[in-house]
């Protein structure tokens, strides 16, 4: 008869996801065929390894930086990026969490370690900037945000969704007014925005004119209803150049993620629902879901 141990090897080694089991004598106990994959060290050469000495190895600035962004508070949950260094000396990003292991009873008995590649940020779609802005260095935290967050939702956590926002008068501000004009305007756009944020969204910078928020509403529905709210909000934004007066007005995309689809298919869908928003005249909110339009009230 198989054993039970064995079965459980196995039901591992099809995962996709690299995962690394420590028990508490601090040994490496298991690496499955995907972690074999993703780093190119074999599972002969870590098993009964120190994890530290194991982590050395493989995670580019050694074990203690796996240590400080994975096995701390809540994040643990959504994971961080680390840099795996592959045996052939390159470095792959990859998001990974730290699960403690506990028996029957609550008692811990080892932990394990489950990483995938991160997206490519490049693959990820964002809005146009010019020279004045450096979107790879504005929007680094929100990229790696977008990944953990959705990285969570596959995995079982909360509803997740996206607001592509443009401020509509940014491109005639830019040439009428200026770069400077253009970024104090986002900034006050900005600001506006962050008072109609729930406890757990994020804000950032997407690109020249662009924002992206992410949200955990429940539905489609609930997420264009708060897009309507952050549309307001921005409305009143009271934006002021050289003694000139600028209303202001945003366009919204609004999609709710999908299990089925991959991260930059749920963007794509946000840009285009954005995109839809401008072609209706700006000032709308558009749902990726049917592709509604609708007026902020």
């Amino acid at each position: 008869m198989t054993d039970r141990m064995e079965l459980l090897e196995a039901a591992l080694d099809i995962l996709p996801d690299g995962i690394a089991v420590a028990g508490l004598e601090g040994q490496v106990a298991f690496w499955n065929t995907a972690a074999e994959a993703l780093t190119g060290h074999t599972r002969a050469s870590l098993l009964g390894r120190s994890v530290s000495d194991a982590l050395d190895m493989v995670i580019a600035g050694g074990a203690r930086q796996w240590t400080v962004q994975t096995d701390t508070g809540p994040s643990t949950s959504r994971g961080s990026l680390v840099h795996v260094r592959h045996q052939l000396g390159h470095d792959l990003p990859v998001i990974a969490r730290v699960l403690i292991l506990r028996d029957g009873l609550g008692e811990r008995i080892g932990e394990a370690v489950v990483f995938h590649p991160a997206h490519s940020l490049d693959a990820l779609p964002h809005g146009e900037t010019g020279p004045e802005v450096s979107v790879s260095t504005v929007i680094t935290d929100l990229d790696l945000r977008l990944e953990s967050e959705f990285d969570d939702f596959t995995h079982g956590g909360p509803p997740f969704g996206v607001l592509w926002i443009t401020v509509d008068q940014g491109q005639c501000l830019r040439k009428t007014h200026g770069a400077r004009a253009c970024e104090a305007m986002v900034e006050k756009v900005a600001r506006a925005l962050a008072g109609g944020l729930r406890p757990s969204e994020e804000l950032g910078r997407w690109g020249d004119n662009e924002f992206l928020v992410i949200s955990h509403e429940r539905t489609a529905e609930m997420l264009a209803a708060h897009a309507q709210l952050l549309a307001g909000l921005a409305r009143t934004a009271d934006f002021r150049w050289w003694g000139d007066r600028v209303s202001l007005t945003v366009s919204i995309g609004a999609a709710q993620a999908d299990p089925s689809e991959t991260l930059p298919q749920l963007l794509e869908d946000a840009q285009t629902a954005m995109q839809s928003s401008i072609h209706a005249g700006g000032n709308q909110i558009t749902s990726a879901s049917g592709r509604v339009a609708c007026s902020p009230s």
